[in-house]
């Protein structure tokens, strides 16, 4: 998936994480879990932004780990909230999927420049291209 477009597809699910939050119960538990929530729903996109400039190849692959790490956050405090009964577990469906699949990205982009990595750390003629 280009950057640009999974740029887009985070920023949207922060926006939904948001408009979700909005309609969770005032009490103190929904309060506190909604705070949690949308700390990582919109941790997501803004840490895939700043892994979009990353200064070497290892930052880029530090970042994804930041970025991985709200994506895997964000359906625990979904599930949380559908099995402490403060919203109907198919109120949380199509946002626990949209993380799982953000999560599954991430996860496998991470694989791919760690193997890069490796492959441009064996080759001389990889790495010399590069510094051009």
């Amino acid at each position: 998936m280009p950057p640009e477009q999974l740029r887009l597809r985070t920023r949207q699910f922060a926006v939904a994480i948001v408009r979700f939050c909005r309609r969770l119960p005032r009490t103190d538990e929904g309060r506190i879990l909604a705070g949690q929530l949308l700390r990582a729903g919109t941790g997501v996109g803004a840490n895939y932004r700043a892994a979009c400039r990353p200064r070497s190849a290892r930052d880029f692959i530090s970042k994804l780990g930041i970025v991985i790490e709200a994506a895997d956050e964000a359906p625990f405090w979904l599930e949380l909230l559908a099995d402490a009964e403060i919203v109907a577990p198919t109120a949380t469906r199509s946002l626990y999927q949209e993380a799982d699949e953000l999560l599954r990205i991430f996860v496998s982009s991470r694989e791919t420049a760690r193997r890069n990595l490796r492959v441009m750390r064996r080759s001389p003629a990889a790495t010399a291209a590069i510094r051009r």
